[in-house]
């Protein structure tokens, strides 16, 4: 068995023994690592960032033999962001690391006070299929530059991808210090088990909850970076062309599974006929017309066929209530592939209109009134992400200030999650926490409050207690 990279298809028992040797071995490395500078952790994203570009090709056959996906979606999505995440990480870690000096408060005259930013410990990231490279290779630089022993468990769904992290981390890290467990559900849960010290874990709400339970028996801290159903609004004022452009290249970008995709859109109804043309337009611009769309190079695949099959079945579903097909619908099972398709007058009772859809499918939704619009989405679970098309800044403070999601672009799609200087994360059911740059450190990292006495006030509050310390305490009262 390969000591740097486990595959568990054998006994399970032997399979939990093996996740148990290397847990024990993170614990004694982790209390080394309290201890590294940033000297070393600088090294390690280093060399993790120069082996990642050696595996550039690697990384771009697996996204393809897994998904279908084209090269420069690989280049973009899973590449340059974890090169810019790196780089972020480089140039500040040093300024994150550093102890941050408070001021005293009037209580605390005579003290000093500081924060020190100490490593969790042995932290389990636990990554998703739809960017298995980014979504296990970005949260392991915040881990390294917090400073911690770390396992990875990424998804069995993307098993080309999941070799290729393999052989990245083998070919940097010793397995006491970081190791890739692969396997399937079982395998997460004898992880699950394990008292770790972070969970950072990446996927649905369903699965979210499952992770939070398994925390809280060991009162672990835990990152989760879930989904939902991501709304979108096209006011009357917006730019039609650009927003279908842009929109329809944030949906349809790895076929509609990204997480913050837009879900669905609400179009004021006086622009709604001219804002679907544009979008047709866009489609076939972007894939090619009808039949042309299957072998485009430009359009990844589902990832397999149950979620094809799953897909499918909401088209099926809200065709069924009354949706009407305005472009696509077409579906080849074996081939893992539907059309990019847009519905209008979809019936609230669809399914489409509760699930996430995680798919290229893309609803279309008529509106009048912006309360109205607003009421609605404050009805649902706050979304991980909200985008508004308006060149009306009343409508914009209005969605601004009445809604909330985890992050939010006007007049774009996506980009909230690549810039680097901002938080990303979710709220309630679409996550908790946040992670990138300064976040991503400060998720791995335990903020350790530290108070130093210069002369020694607090005893006048010693006992034995007499009317003077009563009066002091009054005055204190008064002034704290």
């Amino acid at each position: 068995m390969n000591t740097m990279m486990t595959r568990i298809d054998t006994d399970f028992e032997l399979a939990k023994n093996e996740i148990q040797r290397i847990f024990d071995a993170q614990g004694v490395t982790a209390l080394r690592l309290r201890q590294s500078s940033k000297g070393e952790r600088v090294a390690k994203i280093k060399k993790l960032k120069a082996t990642l570009l050696t595996y550039r090709e690697a990384v771009i056959a697996a996204g393809f033999a897994d998904f279908g996906k084209p090269a420069i979606e690989v280049e973009m999505s899973e590449i340059l962001s974890l090169i810019a995440e790196a780089n972020d990480a480089i140039r500040k870690l040093g300024r994150w690391m550093r102890p941050k000096k408070v001021w005293p408060s009037r209580m605390m005259i005579g003290t000093s006070g500081y924060t020190q930013y100490e490593p969790k410990g042995r932290v389990l990231i636990v990554a998703p299929w739809n960017y298995p490279v980014n979504l296990s290779l970005g949260p392991l630089i915040s881990a390294l530059a917090a400073g911690n022993a770390v396992i990875i468990k990424p998804s069995e769904m993307t098993p080309h991808a999941s070799a290729v992290i393999g052989q990245i981390i083998r070919s940097v890290f010793a397995e006491d210090e970081v190791a890739l467990i692969d396997g399937d559900a079982p395998v997460a849960q004898a992880l699950l088990e394990l008292p770790f010290d972070h969970i950072f874990f990446t996927g649905s709400p369903a699965v979210g909850k499952i992770v939070m339970a398994a925390a809280a028996k060991h009162l672990t801290s835990v990152t989760l970076e879930l989904g939902g159903k991501s709304p979108t609004i096209v006011d009357e004022t917006a730019d039609l062309r650009a927003a279908a452009q842009n929109i329809l290249w944030a949906k349809f970008l790895n076929n509609g599974q990204t997480c913050i995709a837009p879900d669905h859109i609400y179009v004021h109804s006086s622009v709604k006929d001219v804002f679907l043309e544009h979008c047709v337009t866009v489609l076939e611009n972007a894939y090619g017309e009808g039949a042309q769309q299957v072998d485009s190079p430009c359009l990844a695949r589902i990832v397999n066929q149950r979620h094809t099959a799953r897909v499918k079945s909401l088209l099926d579903d809200a065709t069924a209530r009354g949706a009407r097909v305005v472009t696509g619908g077409a579906v080849d099972e074996a081939r893992r592939y539907i059309a990019p398709t847009l519905l209008d007058g979809v019936p609230d009772e669809a399914k489409i209109m509760h699930e996430e859809i995680f798919g290229p499918l893309l609803p279309i939704i008529s509106y009048e009134q912006l309360d109205t619009v607003i009421a609605r989405i404050n009805t649902e679970h706050k979304p991980l992400a909200l985008y508004v098309w308006s060149r009306k800044q009343a409508n914009i403070n209005k969605v601004m200030q009445q809604t909330t999601s985890g992050g939010a672009c006007i007049n774009h799609c996506l980009v909230q999650a690549l810039h680097g200087n901002l938080p990303f994360g979710g709220v309630n059911n679409s996550g908790i926490g946040s992670s990138h740059g300064h976040y991503g450190f400060l998720a791995f990292s335990h903020e350790r409050a530290v108070v130093r006495t210069r002369f020694m006030l607090a005893k006048i509050f010693f006992p034995p207690y007499t009317k003077l310390t009563r009066r002091l305490i009054a005055l204190c009262t008064r002034i704290a």
